[in-house]
């Protein structure tokens, strides 16, 4: 049996994971499982007539409760409030079981997949206790995690998928993708302009914009000059770029003047947008409060500045990823959802 330490530590030592530097995101998990009690069995499953009860109803309860106290079965599995829990014993009758699925969700720095599994699990297990007075040679299988939300990860679905009346019941979806936006990717940094170090912000923009399906047509690396950056951005318009995402220069420093640029566009500020990324943000460090991320609107282009290094572009886009699609689309002029 293998077991998994510390690096660099005795193997003897465990630890939870240190999750405080994360901030609370929505999360969701599905897990599911099946118990196999054969054709004499099955029957009185379904009918409700077992000697001990009604072990579907006690299966679904048995299920919530194993939902809730997964954090004291697993020993390093984080405690949670849990915001949802909901079993559900399926019958199939094609194969004489009864497939089990537990759905989970909370806000939290950790997501519920231990949860998940631990209700589906009890709920399998109860299952089983109730259906042994009857017929001994019981199986359970197909245990695994269906999907997971939420996180930095976003939305995950096991590599073996889901069958459409799974998907049509919980639904399980990302960040809304920006398919075919044109977008623009603008470094902002005199020491990377000079080439005095290689920009890595900007890659990681590129890369987070890509892989929600948007169509990065340009990158730049500019010194940090508002004069210089805001008559860029005034000829995007022409070029039907959509979304422009600033890396750089918003922080205290005397050259550090994006937010300055932005304002010399004449548009529409969305203060809302740099509001929200430095409350997420405060989730991860105290000094959040200092970033003068920024937003405007330039007629159906929105331009966001963030702050420059690579780790606050990794925590911004988490940040405003489920926002980006709306934003463009309110700037197309259509509704809210």
């Amino acid at each position: 049996m293998s077991t998994h330490a510390h690096a660099g530590s005795d193997p003897g030592h465990f630890h939870m994971a240190d999750v405080r530097s994360k901030r609370p995101t929505r999360r969701r998990a599905v897990a599911c499982g099946e118990f196999y009690p054969g054709p004499l069995a099955y029957p009185l499953i379904i009918e409700r007539r077992l000697p001990k009860g009604d072990a579907l109803t006690m299966a679904e309860i048995a299920g919530l409760q194993g939902a809730k106290q997964a954090a004291a079965l697993i020993p390093l599995c984080h405690p949670l409030p849990l915001d949802l829990v909901e079993v559900r014993c399926l019958p199939v009758a094609e194969r004489n079981c009864i497939r089990v699925y537990c759905e989970v969700a909370t806000t939290a720095r950790t997501g519920v997949e231990m949860e998940a599994l631990a209700g589906s699990s009890a709920a399998l297990l109860t299952l089983y206790d109730l259906t042994k007075p009857v017929e001994p040679a019981l199986t359970m299988g197909a245990i695994r995690l269906l999907f997971k939300e939420g996180g930095k990860r976003g939305l995950w679905i096991h590599p073996d998928g889901m069958s459409a009346s799974e998907r049509e019941q919980y639904q399980p979806h990302g960040p809304a993708r920006l398919e075919g936006i044109r977008t623009v990717v603008l470094t902002l940094s005199d020491r990377a302009h000079q080439g005095q170090y290689a920009d890595t912000s900007g890659p990681l923009l590129v890369e987070a914009l890509e892989a929600l399906g948007a169509e990065v047509v340009d990158t730049r690396i500019m010194p940090d000059d508002a004069e210089a950056l805001t008559a860029q951005l005034r000829q995007f318009p022409a070029q039907a770029i959509r979304l422009v995402l600033c890396t750089g220069g918003t922080g205290l420093g005397p050259r550090d003047r994006t937010p300055e640029a932005l304002a010399m566009l004449g548009g529409c500020r969305v203060p809302g947008i740099g509001e929200y990324f430095r409350s997420e943000s405060s989730q991860h460090t105290p000094l959040a409060c200092l970033s003068r991320a920024d937003a405007v609107q330039l007629g159906e282009m929105l331009v966001i500045a963030l702050p420059g290094s690579p780790r606050a572009v990794q925590q911004g886009m988490a940040i405003l990823a489920p926002i980006l699609a709306h934003a463009v689309a309110m700037a197309d002029g259509e509704g809210h959802p």
